[in-house]
C-alpha cells in the first residue's frame, strides 16, 4: 500500500471513528451512566468487532451484497429494529438509586455483535474496503482492519470520557433521564440515511 493511500485511509478511519454515530453515542450514553472502566468492554467490543467486519468485508463479503442485492435490504430493515429497541433501552434506562448502579453496561460480545447491524460501521467498512484498499488479499483486509483498530479505540475513548464529563451534571435524576431520552432520540435520528437512501 502506497503512502498517499495509507495516509488517506488513516485520515477516513479517524474522521469517521470520531464523529457521532450509533457507537459513540451508545458509548457517551454508557460512560455518563456507568462510568468510564465499566464501559470499557463496550469500548473493546467496537473496535475488536469492527476489525473483523472489515477484515472479513475485505475478503469479499462485500460480493455477497453484490451477487444478492436483496440481502441488502434484509440488513436494513434488521438494522432499523435493533437500533430503535437499543435507543428505548437507553431511554427507559432507570436512574440508579442511592448506592447502586441501575442496569449494566453493553457487554463485549454484545458490542462485536452490533457492528454487524449498524448502518454507519458497513459504510465505513465498505467505503475503505473499496476506496482505500489495494486487492482482495489477506495482506491488504488485514492492513486496513489493523487501521481501523488503531485509530477506532482512542476516538471512541473520547466520547466515553464525554460522558463521564456529563455524568457530573446528571446527578438529578431529571437531568439523567433526559439525556437518557435524548441519546435515544439522537440515536434514532442517526438511522435517517438509512431510511432515506
Amino acid at each position: 500500500m502506497n503512502t498517499e493511500i495509507l495516509i488517506g485511509l488513516t485520515g477516513f478511519a479517524f474522521v469517521s471513528s470520531i464523529t457521532p454515530g450509533p457507537n459513540n453515542l451508545m458509548v457517551m450514553a454508557s460512560g455518563a451512566n456507568f462510568g468510564f472502566w465499566r464501559s470499557i468492554p463496550h469500548m473493546l467490543g467496537i473496535s475488536l468487532g469492527f476489525m473483523l467486519m472489515v477484515f472479513l468485508v475485505g475478503l469479499g463479503l462485500a460480493q455477497i451484497f453484490e451477487t444478492y442485492p436483496a440481502l441488502h435490504n434484509v440488513l436494513k430493515v434488521v438494522s432499523v429494529v435493533y437500533m430503535c429497541w437499543l435507543a428505548w433501552k437507553i431511554a427507559n434506562a432507570a436512574p440508579p438509586k442511592k448506592g447502586e448502579a441501575a442496569g449494566t453496561p453493553m457487554t463485549f460480545l454484545q458490542a462485536a455483535a452490533f457492528q454487524w447491524v449498524n448502518p454507519k460501521a458497513w459504510a465505513m467498512a465498505l467505503t475503505a474496503v473499496t476506496v482505500y484498499s489495494l486487492g482482495s488479499s489477506v495482506w491488504a483486509a488485514g492492513l486496513v482492519a489493523l487501521i481501523f483498530g488503531v485509530v477506532n479505540g482512542p476516538s471512541i475513548s473520547i466520547w466515553a470520557l464525554m460522558g463521564l464529563q456529563l455524568r457530573r451534571i446528571l446527578t438529578n435524576p431529571a437531568r439523567l433521564r433526559a439525556f437518557n431520552w435524548l441519546m435515544a432520540a439522537l440515536l434514532v435520528a442517526s438511522l435517517y440515511p438509512v431510511l432515506s437512501g
